[in-house]
C-alpha cells in the first residue's frame, strides 16, 4: 500500500481530482472500508443511465469531506462524448474562497457496465481508475449522486447551484437505506448561493 500512497505526494498542488482517484485507488485494497467495517450489503446502482442525458454541467451540492478536497468551493464537473466513446470530465473549484483561483483537473471516464450504464471508472491520469458509482439520480437528470463500493466516497449533484430542500431530504433518505453515513455530508459553497 505504501507505494499507492506515495504518489499522493508526487502529484502537482493543483490536481486535487487526479488525488482523489489515487485516494479511491488505494482504498480499494484497504480492509476497513465503510462497507467492510459496517458489514454492509454491496452497493446498488441505480438501473439505467442514458449516457446522452448525463452529459453536461454538474454542480456539487453536498460531499463526504476529503483531503484532497479541502479549501474547495463551487465545485462543478462537466462531461463531454469522446471520440472514442469515452467521456471527456472537466472539474473545476475555487480555492480557498468563491473568489479564489481556479482549480481545474481534466480526465476522462468510460462504462464498465455496459447493462446499466451505471458503473463508470474515472482517470485523470494514465494508468490509473477510480471507481465512479451512479447510485441515485433524477428522473429528468436534474440531480444525479456519484458513490464507491467502498462508501467512503459521495457526491450529491445538481444541474443547478442549488438544490430543492425537499429533494435533498429524499435522497438523504435513499442514501441512508444503502448503509450511508449521511451526517457526514456538508454542504458545497456555491456562487450566489445562501444557506
Amino acid at each position: 500500500m505504501r507505494h499507492r500512497f506515495d504518489l499522493f505526494q508526487r502529484l502537482p498542488g493543483r490536481c486535487w481530482l487526479a488525488r482523489a482517484v489515487v485516494g479511491v485507488l488505494a482504498l480499494t485494497g484497504c480492509a476497513s472500508t465503510t462497507t467492510a467495517r459496517r458489514r454492509l450489503p454491496p452497493l446498488q446502482t441505480v438501473p439505467h443511465v442514458e449516457l446522452q442525458r448525463y452529459l453536461g454541467r454538474w454542480y456539487e451540492i453536498a460531499s463526504f469531506p476529503q483531503w484532497f478536497q479541502r479549501g474547495c468551493t463551487g465545485s462543478s464537473a462537466e462531461y463531454t462524448m469522446r471520440d472514442d466513446g469515452e467521456l471527456g470530465v472537466v472539474n473545476r473549484c475555487r480555492k480557498g474562497s468563491l473568489d479564489g483561483p481556479e482549480d481545474v483537473a481534466r480526465g476522462r471516464a468510460r462504462v464498465v457496465d455496459s447493462a446499466t450504464g451505471a458503473k463508470l471508472e474515472v482517470s485523470f491520469f494514465r494508468p490509473f481508475w477510480g471507481d465512479y458509482w451512479i447510485v441515485d439520480l433524477g428522473s429528468d437528470y436534474e440531480f444525479a449522486v456519484v458513490g464507491h463500493p467502498s462508501r467512503d466516497y459521495l457526491w450529491i449533484l445538481c444541474r443547478k447551484p442549488i438544490m430543492e430542500p425537499g429533494t435533498y431530504e429524499a435522497i438523504l433518505g435513499r442514501l441512508r437505506a444503502q448503509g450511508y453515513e449521511v451526517e457526514r455530508l456538508v454542504r458545497t459553497a456555491q456562487p450566489g448561493v445562501t444557506r
